[in-house]
């Protein structure tokens, strides 16, 4: 059980990894081409980042892989303290980001600029929370939790697995990260240029 937990975590990072660097992708097209936002596009993405982070991976990791790591040695409390912090700050980021993105659609002068910065946080953030959980936490899990705390982590992680692959996928989030890959041009997904 304790490689499908990891494998199912992994996967989600991939999920999540995805459409922040295609967002990234779009944000060089705007500043770098001179290329119109596609604002559905941008907003699937927003969505999917923040309703998938916070409803369904966030609380999993905080509820099962973090609580049963407390459970079993305080080893990995320093580094669990910061990564309980990353998830409180990361709503907040994608927050900044949503207002970015809503003064880019007004037509505000800095919205471009200040939709980049926005995204440049969220995307520093994310990627050094999940090196941080794959290089630091995922190495302690695998030392201090039993195989039973894997059982029950493999579960909930299963229960609405990864939007892409998951056995029991969530629909919503399935059919969001399929509808951003139809909109997104190469080389993010298939849509039109």
């Amino acid at each position: 059980m304790q490689n499908e937990a990891i494998a199912i975590i992994l996967d989600e990072h991939r999920s999540l990894s995805a459409v922040l660097h295609g967002l990234r992708h779009l944000v060089r097209e705007m500043r770098e081409r001179n290329k119109g936002p596609d604002f559905r596009l941008l907003g699937a993405m927003l969505y999917y980042l923040d309703a998938f982070s916070e409803k369904l991976h966030n609380p999993k990791e905080s509820t099962y892989l973090f609580a049963q790591l407390r459970k079993r040695t305080h080893e990995a409390d320093d580094i669990l303290d910061v990564l309980e912090k990353q998830h409180a700050e990361s709503a907040q980021l994608g927050r900044n980001l949503e207002h970015a993105l809503a003064r880019l659609e007004a037509g505000v002068s800095d919205g471009l600029a200040l939709f980049s910065t926005a995204v440049d946080q969220l995307m520093d953030e994310a990627w050094q929370h999940m090196a941080t959980e794959e290089k630091i936490l995922m190495p302690l899990a695998r030392k201090h939790l039993h195989a039973d705390d894997w059982t029950e982590i493999a579960r909930a992680f299963g229960e609405n697995g990864d939007p892409r692959f998951g056995s029991k996928p969530d629909h919503e989030f399935r059919d969001l990260f399929s509808r951003i890959v139809n909109l997104a041009p190469p080389p993010i997904g298939v849509g039109p240029e």
